[in-house]
């Protein structure tokens, strides 16, 4: 009868099988020899399972040291995100809360440009700027936006309404709702020349307390009627 060869399997599930076997042979303990990861020196067992321990904690302190770092910069952000709340609070004339939404994003979050248009404003807010230039296609992309748009600059009207939109390489754009309504009444545009600043695959989550607060501070400038239907 054939005997099949035995396999480094079959050597490893007997050791696994068998815990008791280097009790009963404790001297193989001491001879076994390992390939060291950081050279070709050769090292016992004890020393071995040490470095693999080591690796280990270094893994364990580097994911801690990350989880610092994140926390650290969430709280940062959230300081930046009441301060900016702070100033919303503090305008007192509603037709001024457009200038001080852009200018403290800028201040606050140092973003190099900012642009903010609503639409569907009372009548007396309806000549001003900032309910200016947003074409029926404008309006119809802000209320296609389930969240906030993230990524590279193509060249969407919105972009136009920067300062300079040749140097912005990527955007943010946020739309603006009040609660749940389906349609928005305006949009939020960030934008940055570094690429990576607003990037697909980024969170949105204080994004969308930026846009969620803008929109509250912003109904002010809306129709009561507009604002009792939404």
């Amino acid at each position: 009868m054939t005997m099949n060869p035995i396999t480094e399997d079959d050597i490893a599930d007997f050791l696994l099988n068998t815990p008791d076997f280097f009790e009963r042979h404790a001297e193989l303990l001491a001879t076994v020899q390992l390939t060291s990861p950081h050279g070709q020196r050769a090292v016992s067992l004890q020393e071995r399972q040490a470095e693999m321990l080591r690796e280990k904690i270094r893994a364990l302190e580097l994911k801690a040291a990350e989880m610092i770092r994140h926390g650290q910069e969430n709280v940062a952000i959230a300081d930046k995100l009441q301060r900016w709340t702070r100033e919303l609070l503090l305008t007192r004339e509603p037709t001024a809360l457009p200038q001080t939404i852009v200018a403290q994003l800028k201040t606050q979050f140092v973003v190099p440009q900012a642009a903010i248009r609503v639409w569907g404003v009372a009548p007396e807010f309806a000549g001003l700027p900032f309910a200016q230039g947003a074409s029926e296609d404008a309006q119809a992309f802000a209320s296609s936006l389930t969240m906030p748009y993230c990524g590279a600059n193509p060249g969407l009207e919105a972009s136009q309404w920067l300062d300079d939109p040749s140097l912005a390489a990527s955007l943010a754009l946020l739309p603006l709702r009040a609660g749940a309504a389906p349609k928005a009444f305006g949009l939020l545009v960030l934008g940055s020349p570094d690429p990576q600043r607003f990037h697909a695959g980024m969170g949105t989550d204080f994004l969308e307390r930026i846009a969620e607060l803008a929109s509250a501070a912003l109904s002010r400038l809306r129709p009561v009627t507009a604002a009792a239907t939404d």
